[in-house]
């Protein structure tokens, strides 16, 4: 019997256009009155997230790579960076002219540049483009002639004086090896081609669930979760049920138990009903 459900938020939890689907509303709902929690597990911070994700009223929130994790009246678990970690980043991002930005639990700061493509709007027009678009050449445009291009542009932001979760960097995936090289004591978890997330060692998706699967008295078999990219591969394969969105990448595919339609062919619903979580005559209502 499945007790509580996670979803990724881009690509999973909402369409296309940003918004969610009136059936994964409709869906949501009824497996919350069905008795079943339901939550996300995302890459992506507190800071706006209810807008984000649509303003969905949802029971339990796996951010920033499940180093962040809480319900609206509770702070289940939260594990920042050792402060020796974060200054290696720092240090790291300001040696290389690297755009990074930090995740605290009420802000975010850092690279404009990323914060910009992490809106909704921006995740859009990501979607189109070609899956050959010179990365690694565009990244080294933006690193030559950007007006921040400072030694120690990170150094001093008043952010790195509170905790922090997650730093998202613009990083090509070819960088990968050396980001591992340089930053030993860090996990890095990718949801996109243009850049990176970097949490504390050990840290992902499935490490937060498991924390508030613990907190709550759920067992991991009793939880079910969806996604569709790289960094939702641990969460679908740690659970007693992965769901693997129709849009999802090959690999991401290929660790679910199961794949639904697309994110914009009602995929939750016909999951959950697929599952027996909710009844099949439910209807998405505007």
């Amino acid at each position: 019997m499945i007790k509580a459900i996670f979803f990724d938020i881009d690509g999973t939890l909402i369409a296309s256009n940003g918004k969610a689907l009136a059936s994964t509303r409709e869906a949501i709902k009824q497996a919350q009155a069905n008795g079943v929690l339901c939550g996300i597990a995302t890459g992506r911070g507190p800071v706006d997230l209810e807008k984000v994700i649509d303003y969905l009223s949802l029971d339990m929130f796996i951010t920033y790579n499940g180093q962040y994790v809480y319900t609206k009246e509770t702070l289940i678990y939260a594990k920042p960076f050792p402060k020796q970690t974060l200054e290696a980043i720092v240090e790291y991002a300001d040696e290389n002219y690297r755009q990074v930005m930090f995740g605290g639990e009420t802000q975010v700061a850092g690279s404009l540049t990323i914060r910009l493509s992490q809106s909704p709007v921006m995740q859009r027009y990501l979607r189109y483009v070609p899956k050959k678009f010179p990365v690694g050449f565009l990244k080294k445009v933006l690193q030559r002639f950007s007006p921040n291009r400072n030694a120690k542009r990170y150094e001093s932001l008043d952010i790195l004086r509170e905790p922090i979760y997650q730093c998202i960097m613009l990083s090509p995936e070819s960088e990968r090896e050396k980001l591992r090289s340089k930053l030993p004591q860090c996990d890095f978890k990718r949801s996109n081609a243009y850049s990176v997330d970097i949490v504390p060692k050990n840290g992902s998706k499935i490490k937060g669930i498991k924390e508030f699967l613990a907190y709550e008295g759920i067992a991991m078999e009793e939880a079910m979760a969806f996604g569709d990219h790289f960094n939702d591969v641990e969460m679908l394969e740690g659970v007693g049920i992965g769901v693997a969105m129709g849009n999802a990448q090959p690999i991401t595919k290929a660790s679910a138990d199961f794949v639904t339609d697309t994110n914009d062919h009602d995929g939750i619903k016909k999951a959950l009903i697929h599952f027996g979580i909710i009844a099949e005559d439910a209807q998405a209502r505007d």
